[in-house]
């Protein structure tokens, strides 16, 4: 077996929460790494429940200053094709109490995440970030 404990950091970007409301998760710091996993999981909704009216949305944007950000673009990111920087949507019951996962590649040091809400759904969620290749091993965290 290889040592991947070693040469990663695990980080919570939101902690397990109910979202009702949109919300902005910003200056998520890459620096010392060259590579990143952004882990959502995501609970049963509850309220009206999750369809075309009632529904999340996740859109990534990344800054090479922490100030000025810009969505993601196809090349920024693997597992999924974004559009217009939205990452993911839950908007069925098929979609929530599940797992998902995408690796950023786009090669600038700042994250930010945009929970949107949209109708009157409301969804326990948890957010974190794997991030991989430590310019430092092991990395200190």
């Amino acid at each position: 077996m290889k040592d991947l404990h070693n040469n990663i950091d695990v980080v919570s970007v939101l902690n397990a929460v109910v979202v009702s409301a949109t919300q902005t998760i910003t200056d998520i710091d890459l620096a010392g790494f060259n590579s990143a996993e952004i882990v959502f999981d995501i609970g049963l909704a509850a309220g009206s429940g999750l369809d075309g009216s009632n529904y999340l949305t996740f859109t990534l944007q990344h800054s090479d200053d922490g100030t000025t950000y810009a969505n993601v673009a196809a090349a920024d990111v693997l597992g999924v094709t974004p559009s217009s920087g939205v990452i993911l949507t839950i908007d069925s019951t098929d979609e929530d109490e599940t797992l998902y996962h995408f690796g950023y590649v786009g090669g600038k040091r700042y994250l930010q995440i945009v929970i949107t809400k949209t109708g009157t759904c409301s969804c326990p969620i948890s957010i974190s970030l794997v991030k991989g290749h430590p310019l430092d091993r092991p990395p200190i965290g």
